[in-house]
């Protein structure tokens, strides 16, 4: 059953690109209900009272038994279990809920880092892929948080070539265990977790399997040995290590899923983390600003607060724009998710498959997510940093934990380059299958290029009209480049990264302006135009950023191959697809920053 096939489901992933999505269409945070509000504060209470009070103790312990004994308070909480079934131990949240519980528990640093593991690809390739017998026997005890779980993916000549690990699996002579030997390496909650999935490619005859295929292992089993924690640039309260496997027998039934199905898993189960790591650096984002608002506040230069200074404001209004902008998109994908899950079980599919193939449909946008959450977060520490000046270096600040913490997100769940090419490989692949119809909009854009523009002066006096044209006319942008850029380099395209990453960049950006704007309408019908008035200045602060940001990209990439008449046509096309009306954003900005600073938090 494919995605087109689910009549319930009007969008499709990647569909943003070639189609107009109304503002009815999409889900946004302020229509989070009571108890979903109230699982949130939950999780921010156990930040206050358990984690924030401890971190550099937890960033100094000699051992895992901090963390680990956090997890066990958190599994007493539920905080373990959102997503997992109530047949197994716990609560069934739906997959917006998750990525709320997400957000509210990622200011937790290194502790945050641990969560999501276990709950995430630690929890996750059980639940999605594992039988019956393996999920009533693991998903209980991790649900608690009894048992706490890793991922073992990684390997020392294998990263972002994940299926070209070394790990091997060989089945004994009796037929009852496979035995594992290899090295993982970056293995969060390595020092403490009881259950591993280890990913292996497994042996017969001197034959090697070209695919992986996963496993779960019990720390129990035996034959698995580790180096000490990895000294590491931040989240140094995360204990990583390397995992040895050593003749590790693992009984035949723990296998996970098929044979060779591994990096299937893998790669499905990175959808969801990408997405959820969005959704904690949006979380960590908030926290950061948080500090910088209130020192902004306390700090006198020249007799007056620095948040008074042009500068400053300029500063915590960009922090607040690219946080409300990561929040509209990211939520936007979580809802879509949800409702594509609920098509598929009412057409009779299970309820981890149903999960499985609407995260696979909307990976475009996990990708999309992962590479904006994580560079907002990397925004706003590092804009952190300047606001507190040389207390902002000081290991005794806030700022220092903030920095070192966040850079990590730009590597975590495949690297931000590697998502940039997943976006467009995603898209371009779609295409070619006809899932996705990119080929027609972008020839009939080669043509509209060489046509008379539309000069008509007929108003459209809506919300947004000439933002929305605004948005239609980018995405014109980056079909015309994509199709000429196709049609160029045809198979071959795959090896033009550079391009590749010009279009992703454009791609990424018109999905963001367009999630804000969406949101923007729609608080606007909720709770009227008088209580939206800066939420309309984040929306044209971003939406101005994005279209500089996609010239820049664009022009990038035309230049990159285009020649001659070619190359004059396609910039001509270019400027006339990123034109938009000028707008004082200076006074913008110092309304959204003067919001913040008069209430001396974030309040958007």
């Amino acid at each position: 059953m494919s995605a087109s096939e689910v009549k319930n489901s009007s969008i499709k992933g990647g569909e943003f690109l070639i189609k107009e999505t109304s503002a009815s269409q999409i889900f946004i945070p302020e229509e989070f209900d009571e108890e979903q509000k109230m699982i949130a504060e939950t999780c921010r209470d156990f930040l206050r009272t358990e984690v924030w009070p401890r971190l550099d103790e937890i960033d100094h312990a000699k051992s895992p038994e901090l963390i680990s004994s956090l997890m066990d308070k958190a599994g007493e909480l539920g905080l373990l279990g959102t997503v997992v079934p109530e047949e197994y131990g716990g609560f069934g949240m739906n997959f917006n809920t998750s990525m709320l519980v997400a957000e509210a528990t990622g200011p937790g640093n290194s502790f945050s880092v641990a969560l999501s593991a276990h709950t995430g690809i630690g929890t996750l390739p059980i639940l999605y892929y594992g039988n019956e017998e393996q999920k009533t026997k693991y998903l209980p005890k991790l649900a608690s948080g009894e048992w706490k779980a890793a991922y073992c993916l990684t390997e020392p000549d294998s990263g972002s070539d994940a299926n070209s690990g070394k790990t091997k699996a060989r089945l004994n002579e009796d037929g009852t265990h496979y035995i594992i030997n290899g090295q993982k390496m970056w293995i969060t909650n390595g020092g403490f977790a009881d259950i591993l999935i280890v990913f292996a490619k497994i042996e017969d005859n001197e034959q090697t399997d070209k695919n992986l295929t996963a496993f779960i292992i019990e720390k129990g089993f035996g034959g698995i040995t580790m180096n000490e924690p990895e000294h590491k640039m931040g989240i140094k309260g995360s204990d990583t290590r390397q995992l040895f496997f050593n003749d590790c027998p693992v009984p035949v039934e723990n296998m996970l899923s098929d044979r060779g199905n591994g990096f299937k898993i893998a790669v499905n189960i990175l959808n969801v983390g990408r997405i959820k790591l969005a959704a904690a650096a949006l979380g960590g984002s908030k926290k950061v600003a948080e500090h910088a608002i209130h020192y902004a506040n306390e700090r006198k230069q020249f007799g007056t607060a620095i948040a008074n200074f042009g500068a400053i404001k300029h500063k915590l209004a960009e922090m607040a724009v690219r946080m409300f902008a990561t929040e509209s998109a990211a939520y936007r994908v979580g809802q879509n998710i949800d409702d594509l899950i609920s098509a598929y079980q009412e057409k009779g599919m299970s309820d981890a498959e149903s999960k499985l193939k609407a995260l696979e449909e909307f990976a475009i946008e996990c990708a999309i997510m992962k590479v904006h959450g994580s560079e907002t977060l990397d925004y706003v520490a590092d804009e952190g940093v300047q606001i507190y000046g040389g207390m902002g270096y000081s290991a005794d600040a806030p700022m220092d934990r903030a920095y070192r913490d966040s850079r990590i997100n730009r590597i975590f769940e495949g690297t931000n380059e590697i998502n940039r090419l997943l976006v467009i490989d995603m898209i371009l692949k779609r295409a070619m299958k006809g899932q996705l119809d990119v080929m027609g909009p972008a020839q009939a854009v080669g043509k509209e290029i060489l046509s008379i523009p539309d000069f008509s002066s007929e108003v459209d006096d809506s919300l947004f009209a000439a933002e929305k044209k605004v948005i239609s006319s980018l995405k014109k942008a980056v079909l015309m480049i994509s199709g000429a850029a196709v049609q160029r380099f045809m198979m071959k395209i795959s090896d033009e990264q550079e391009i590749i990453m010009n279009l992703a960049d454009m791609v990424i950006e018109i999905y963001i302006a367009e999630s804000v704007l969406l949101r923007v309408e729609k608080r606007t019908g909720l709770f009227g135009a008088g209580a939206n008035v800066l939420h309309k200045d984040i929306a044209l602060v971003y939406l101005n950023s994005a279209v500089e940001k996609i010239n820049q990209a664009g022009r990038a990439a035309i230049t990159s191959f285009a020649e001659n008449d070619e190359l004059r046509v396609m910039l001509m096309g270019l400027k006339r697809f990123t034109k938009i009306e000028p707008a004082n954003l200076k006074d913008a900005r110092r309304r959204i920053a003067e919001e913040l600073i008069s209430k001396n938090s974030y309040t958007f």
